[in-house]
């Protein structure tokens, strides 16, 4: 591991202005993905600062729906009884992620920055254009069966990793980011960018902005949800396909729908040909299956993540039966 100094932070103030003077820092709090990041020389800050004790945890509802601060720990979310009730879906995604113990550490800012988990993003000694722009990459042609087969392009195929991220942008949340030039409100949807020719640039955070907050509008009456995850094992692991589904139903029939994949694809991938098909229909297994072949629409494989394709299609399908009351 490269040295670093480590500076711990009294309040969001002194944070952005330390993050400004750092030629190279980053911010801090669980740690549980940026350490490793450290031990493989994949990322190596000069300057550590810790915001854990930044007064960022709080969890509130208001008109505007349900705030969540961006220090709060994945399992106090998924405990707390406000979640429970105004965002389930969150709770669901939640406690598919990581394990009991990363959970009490990991907080959910940090898990909406993770990074991939490509095998040649975390192996410094390959090429990997994320990592490096210009070296190339070593998916395309290697081992990629946890890659993605949506919104890939010739640089990259590195699947999103987060779970929280999927579900949020199922339920059409925001994150609140602070920087030198004051708040600002990102939807979820945009706050992740396709690979591109510049896959090291993966959300349009400004350098030394921080996320403070992820804002979740009020759900409508008559909303079900589900989270469905499919991967190697049972705990600990990231997805190979996983969906989010929000539907808003009227009298028995849906009045809207969010339908998103994760797994695979370089960001949480909103199915909207899925959705359209699903409005104005009883959430029954016709509708379902007819949905969820539609899944895959655009999708490519790599050779070791073909089987992707037929798995989100399968997934999707189980996942509005579910969310539909049918299975």
């Amino acid at each position: 591991m490269t040295p670093f100094a480590y500076a711990p932070v009294r309040d969001v103030n002194a944070a952005l202005a330390q993050a400004g003077q750092a030629a190279n820092g980053a911010f801090i709090a669980g740690g549980t993905d940026l350490i490793q990041l450290m031990q493989e020389r994949v990322a190596e800050p000069d300057t550590l600062l810790f915001i854990g004790n930044l007064p960022l945890r709080r969890i509130a509802a208001d008109h505007e729906g349900l705030h969540i601060g961006a220090l709060a720990r994945l399992a106090d979310v998924a405990d707390d009884a406000l979640v429970r009730e105004e965002a389930p879906l969150v709770v669901h995604a939640l406690l598919e992620t990581a394990s009991p113990q990363v959970r009490r550490m990991a907080t959910i800012g940090g898990n909406l920055l993770q990074r991939a988990r490509c095998l040649y993003f975390r192996d410094a000694t390959t090429p990997c254009n994320k990592r490096q722009p210009g070296s190339g990459c070593a998916a395309l042609g290697g081992q990629n069966r946890l890659n993605a087969v949506l919104g890939g392009s010739d640089h990259c195929i590195a699947a999103h990793p987060s779970d929280l991220a999927t579900a949020l942008t199922a339920l059409d949340a925001s994150v609140v980011l602070e920087g030198a030039g004051g708040e600002r409100s990102v939807p979820i949807a945009d706050f992740y960018r396709l690979p591109g020719d510049r896959p090291d640039r993966e959300t349009v955070l400004k350098p030394g902005e921080l996320i403070t907050e992820v804002k979740i509008p009020t759900a409508p009456a008559g909303r079900r949800s589900c989270f469905l995850k499919v991967r190697d094992r049972a705990s600990f692991e990231w997805a190979l396909a996983a969906c989010a589904v929000a539907l808003d139903l009227e009298d028995g029939v849906v009045a809207g729908a969010r339908v998103v994949a994760g797994g695979v694809a370089t960001v949480p991938w909103r199915l909207e040909q899925v959705e359209r098909v699903l409005v104005g229909r009883a959430p029954d297994r016709a509708a379902a299956e007819a949905a969820g072949a539609l899944a895959a629409e655009g999708a490519v494989g790599h050779g070791h993540d073909d089987f992707k394709i037929p798995l989100i299609r399968k997934t999707v399908t189980r996942a509005l039966l579910q969310a539909g009351g049918v299975a």
